[in-house]
């Protein structure tokens, strides 16, 4: 209900009449905007990715080093606190798993040193600008047990992988710490999806995109080097987790997600649904979101450069193969609506563009080419109980539970929330052009066609390799007090021992 109420020589004040503060009306306007307020980003979110998981291996039973001694039983004792790290958190429930990544990175870049020395030694190459002389005496065998490789079967794991070569054992351990830097990045964003949790203003925001950014260029630097070492051998991979082709994608995914993170950083519409959400809100009737015109058009380009890494992550998981496997079915679904997500905001952005130069007919046809981009047809709103809106409604409640249990949400890759914003532009913008301008709506196929390229916002920077300090060298000069035993040890799946054993695993 509407009141004026003059104020001196013709001054109007036009209002809301307000409820009393304990009707029952007001606390339903209290409640949805309170929830409204929680929900403030689009849930555009780094994979859900696993980690591996690893068998006990001894170097001394492989590798010997006569300039120092103590390296072999070193690198199989950082190696084993990898084993044990990655075995606990695979044991840990996903809410518990989080405040655990910093053990499993810690332990993976302590170890990493180590197996580069020994690499390195058996290359001929240099550490720290001393010559390490390891000798290969035996071939490795170690298994890892893959997290990308093919579909998994309900109710069983995916079978374990053996590699004979410790350059596959650099592969798989950078992979882990590439994992575990994405997965630090959605601990960081959580804050933002949770419905359970107080809401996050700007400058929290700010820094919670900040962080998730640099772990995700992290990952990518990460993977580059795995993938530019990887492509530099000759044989086939042993599975398809450390294949050049799955590690360059690994890379290339990293940069889309890290790039639509500058996006996400300072785009209002993700809140604006949110309002929208709340029947009793009246915000949208004096104040839209505000995104400068030539901001619109930089953030649509972003868009499209974000759309562009994710496609060439689908078009090589796509070729990678190791044997009969390829790359699971839902990592490659993800990828691909990243992909549409990316250009559907791109599309938004250009749309908000030309609303914003009083095109608003051409803004429409844009918010529409995003749907198309979604694979959703644009459909007359209607009223009443619809069982499509029963069921997007059900699969918002679904995806909310998950973000507060920090299971695997977020994988749709942002899909749902950018096909909210986009039918909320839509609506709005043709209420104004039915009864305000009343312009032909453009074709959107000419429209999708002349859209430009993307534009980079990020580089991503050398991966800086650990190595071990003069000291370290020095001191592994000695001999080693004491022999490796690491007989009848668990794997890190703790679902069967590793030679040596004598008693018997229950299955986990």
């Amino acid at each position: 209900m509407l009141w004026c109420k003059c104020q001196g020589a013709g001054a109007i004040n036009v209002s809301f009449l307000q409820p009393s503060p304990n009707s029952s009306s007001q606390k339903t306007l209290n409640a949805n905007t309170s929830a409204s307020n929680r929900t403030v980003s689009s849930l555009i979110m780094p994979f859900p990715f696993v980690l591996p998981t690893t068998s006990a291996f001894s170097f001394s039973s492989s590798v010997s080093c006569d300039s120092h001694p103590s390296l072999p039983l070193s690198a199989s004792t950082y190696r084993g606190v990898v084993r044990d790290a990655l075995k606990k958190h695979k044991r840990l429930p996903p809410s518990s798993q989080t405040a655990n990544l910093s053990t499993v990175i810690s332990s993976l870049e302590s170890y990493l040193p180590y197996l580069i020395a020994i690499d390195a030694g058996l290359s001929n190459q240099p550490v720290s600008n001393e010559t390490v002389n390891t000798v290969l005496e035996s071939t490795p065998s170690i298994s890892w047990r893959p997290t990308l490789s093919g579909d998994l079967v309900p109710g069983r794991e995916r079978p374990r992988v053996n590699i004979n070569s410790l350059e596959y054992e650099i592969y798989f351990t950078l992979s882990s710490l590439g994992f575990s830097h994405v997965l630090m990045a959605r601990a960081a964003l959580q804050p933002l999806y949770s419905t359970t949790q107080d809401f996050q203003g700007t400058q929290e925001r700010t820094t919670i995109m900040t962080t998730a950014t640099k772990y995700l260029l992290e990952a990518a630097s990460i993977y580059d080097y795995a993938a530019t070492r990887s492509e530099q051998v000759i044989g086939n991979p042993p599975c398809v987790d450390v294949s050049p082709a799955t590690l360059r994608a690994l890379a290339s995914l990293c940069h889309a997600e890290a790039t639509l993170l500058a996006v996400l950083k300072d785009d209002p519409y993700p809140a604006a649904v949110a309002q929208d959400r709340n029947k009793n809100d009246k915000e949208w009737m004096f104040k839209a979101p505000d995104v400068p015109k030539v901001r619109a058009h930089l953030y649509a380009r972003l868009c499209l450069a974000a759309s562009e890494h994710a496609a060439k992550a689908s078009a090589l998981c796509q070729s990678a193969r190791a044997g009969p496997s390829g790359v699971s079915s839902g990592f490659l679904r993800y990828l691909e609506d990243l992909r549409r997500t990316s250009r559907a905001k791109a599309c938004r952005f250009f749309g908000i563009d030309a609303e914003l130069g009083g095109e608003t007919a051409e803004g429409i046809a844009w918010a529409r080419a995003g749907l198309h981009e979604l694979g959703i047809e644009v459909k007359d709103a209607k009223k009443g109980l619809s069982l499509s809106r029963t069921m997007k409604g059900f699969h918002e409640k679904r995806e909310d539970r998950r973000v507060d249990k920090e299971t695997t949400w977020g994988a749709d890759a942002g899909k749902l929330e950018e096909t909210r914003i986009l039918e909320l532009l839509d609506a709005k913008w043709s209420k104004i052009n039915d009864t305000m301008n009343t312009r032909p709506i453009p074709p959107i196929n000419a429209l999708i066609n002349k859209m430009p390229s993307g534009r980079e916002i990020h580089t991503i920077k050398p991966y800086q390799v650990p190595t071990l300090d003069r000291d370290v060298l020095e001191a592994m000069r000695a001999p080693p007090e004491q022999g490796e035993n690491v007989g009848g040890e668990f794997s890190s799946d703790d679902e069967t021992l590793v030679e040596g054993s004598t008693t018997r695993s229950s299955y986990y």
